[in-house]
């Protein structure tokens, strides 16, 4: 069967403009021509439709280009789906203007954020959408430039951390496949190892960065002055003694 967009996007229960959001971000494949009408057939159908549901569990479009890509006939039983599903699973969700009042910023702080790719939001019925974790970044990142960092340079600095965490993060799932996926006869046991291992790697991850800010701030005291090495010298100190606390939601 074929149908133009806005037939697509009936059938699908979207809005044309949600359906070239999806199709812009690469998850949904470009449509044939008939002149110059796009024409779609009952496999973009279905692959819309796969979309919309991952994104009524709470995905992100990063996971469901993943997961469209590695399973991209929509078999069931996946058990990384099933791991992520539980993760994302009753969380509660902020439009961009409830997450600007809740952290108590600008609406046009979120979109900077946004644009920069520092932040993604869910989409939801054609709206984005954020998730807790998505507040409390934001009220940690407000808590350092409210010590004095500039916004631009603390952008600037979060863009190019989050490249590298990305991809880390692209070979932290492929070691996950060829040496938990490959070795777990059975989907339940990859759902639970997926479980067990997210919030260790967070929290490794998470100790890993703190260790390394606190010996490379260790390792410029020898040039610094007198009285600016004492006082870094108290904060470090203080640094070490605390236990730091990474909770996964």
């Amino acid at each position: 069967m074929e149908y133009r967009v806005e037939e697509l996007a009936t059938a699908a229960g979207v809005r044309v403009d949600t359906v070239r959001f999806y199709q812009s971000r690469g998850l949904l494949p470009k449509p044939g021509r008939r002149g110059r009408a796009a024409i779609y057939d009952a496999e973009h159908l279905a692959r819309l439709r796969r979309i919309r549901s991952l994104v009524g569990e709470g995905f992100s479009l990063a996971q469901i280009g993943r997961v469209l890509n590695e399973d991209p006939h929509g078999r069931e039983g996946n058990p990384i789906l099933s791991g992520l599903a539980a993760q994302s699973a009753v969380q509660q969700t902020y439009s961009r203007a409830e997450l600007a009042a809740e952290v108590g910023i600008p609406e046009a702080l979120v979109q900077a954020v946004e644009a920069a790719g520092l932040g993604e939001a869910l989409e939801i019925d054609g709206e984005p959408r954020f998730v807790e974790a998505d507040l409390e970044m934001a009220r940690a990142a407000l808590g350092i430039l409210g010590a004095g960092f500039p916004l631009d340079a603390l952008l600037s600095l979060s863009m190019r951390h989050a490249d590298h965490v990305r991809d880390v993060a692209d070979a932290a799932i492929d070691l996950f496949d060829d040496h938990i996926r490959q070795t777990e006869a059975e989907d339940a046991a990859i759902t639970q190892a997926f479980h067990r291992l997210l919030p260790q790697i967070t929290r490794l991850v998470a100790l890993h960065f703190q260790r390394t800010l606190v010996n490379r701030a260790l390792d410029r005291l020898a040039a610094s002055e007198a009285d600016r090495k004492q006082n870094l010298e108290r904060a470090l100190a203080a640094t070490r003694s605390s236990r730091l606390e990474v909770e996964w939601r």
